[in-house]
């Protein structure tokens, strides 16, 4: 289902926080898991891999990770502020020393002239620091967005360790 390459990839990220005693958490949106499903693909990596969050809806963004409503409907689903809430909020409800959280546009609808398809807002919270943000915009389909979206979170994790 995953490229032989994100799969290397999520296994040698697998060993670094292993190494280094991190667990990981995800907190997803336009990419459904894909992101735990590809570290959780790697056999042994629930000694790494405390949970994953889809949180597909606004509901459930707010009810299992606590982003507050009022900043979904002043910022949007798709924003770095509702990523970083997504991030912060999976870190407070996980045993993880680091989450990536995600949010966007996969399409091929739902994209608008100030959030078009394949834009994605990534939030990293770890214990200890400041979460961080940023937002990428994927060329491709809504499988090739998706994808891309995986490799730069495990990308994303691996630079903050």
């Amino acid at each position: 289902m995953l490229p032989d390459a994100t799969l290397q990839n999520a296994e040698s990220l697998l060993a670094a926080c292993r190494s280094r005693g991190i667990m990981l958490a995800t907190a997803e949106s336009c990419t459904g898991g894909l992101i735990a499903a590809a570290l959780t693909a790697i056999a042994g990596s629930s000694d790494v891999v405390d949970r994953g969050f889809v949180t597909y809806s606004n509901g459930s963004k707010h009810e299992m990770i606590g982003v507050p409503m009022p900043l979904l409907e002043t910022h949007g689903a798709v924003s770095e502020e509702v990523a970083r809430a997504m991030a912060e909020g999976a870190l407070v409800r996980s045993r993880a020393a680091i989450v990536v959280a995600v949010t966007g546009v996969a399409g091929p609808g739902g994209g608008s002239g100030d959030k078009p398809v394949g834009l994605v807002c990534f939030g990293l919270a770890r214990t200890g620091q400041q979460v961080v943000s940023e937002q990428q915009v994927f060329p491709g389909d809504r499988a090739a967005i998706r994808a891309a979206t995986v490799v730069h979170a495990l990308n994303m994790i691996r630079a903050a360790l």
